[in-house]
């Protein structure tokens, strides 16, 4: 079973990750605990960055911009790493999520595990060794599955809303059994319970017709 953290920190290098990897990147680190502060930083006045408003919306993330005080050179990292040492030193927080490939955020994570807290990062592949070493957990954006829907999909209306929800908490269900399967092959509600809730505030079980969450057994 993975740790469970009360607050975790969850700072997104909008020019060194994948949209459409984002949404499974916050249901990998909600297994951690309850994600408090979600930010992404950018300069958003850039084209390259214009289909993020809609991902921002429906995962609550609050975009931090910055602008590029010299042409051909990008100050995200710099404002991540300030946000980061201002959690550290003036907030509560128990762990750190930093979603970037970028080598420059190693120092970054060995000075937060080094105050005792927790790093999740979260990155390509070609991430450098030095950078995954100096995480406690590092998870490759490779491994995780693509949430983003081709306009095909969205306007298909083959699935209801029904439907979709069911799908979604049947998806959310088997990570849930993945990650905290007990040696008698299932899961305790409790933990289904709470995940869910982390992940998707607005799911009601009176209103999906279920007295209990469905059993996922191996």
């Amino acid at each position: 079973m993975k740790e469970d953290f009360e607050r975790i920190a969850l700072l997104i290098d909008a020019d060194n990750t994948q949209i459409s990897k984002l949404e499974s990147a916050i249901l990998e680190i909600s297994k951690y605990g309850k994600i408090l502060v979600k930010r992404a930083y950018g300069n958003w006045t850039k084209d390259s960055f214009k289909n993020w408003e809609e991902i921002i919306r429906k995962l609550a993330i609050k975009p931090i911009q910055q602008i590029d005080y010299v042409k051909g050179k990008n100050a995200t990292d710099m404002a991540l790493v300030i946000d980061a040492m201002d959690f550290l030193y003036n907030s509560e927080y128990d762990g750190f999520a930093i979603v970037s490939s970028d080598s420059d955020f190693t120092p970054l994570a060995i000075k937060l595990k080094e105050s005792g807290k927790t790093v999740i990062g979260i990155g390509k592949k070609a991430t450098s060794e030095a950078f995954v070493a100096s995480c406690d957990t590092f998870v490759y954006l490779e491994d995780l599955t693509s949430t983003k829907k081709s306009s095909d999909e969205k306007n298909s209306g083959e699935k209801s809303d029904k439907d979709t929800q069911y799908s979604e908490l049947d998806n959310l269900l088997k990570i849930v059994f993945e990650t905290w399967q007990k040696d008698e092959g299932y899961v305790n509600d409790s933990a289904a319970r709470a995940y869910i809730g982390r992940v998707k505030p607005d799911f009601n079980i009176k209103q999906n017709k279920k007295k209990n969450l469905p059993d996922y057994h191996s």
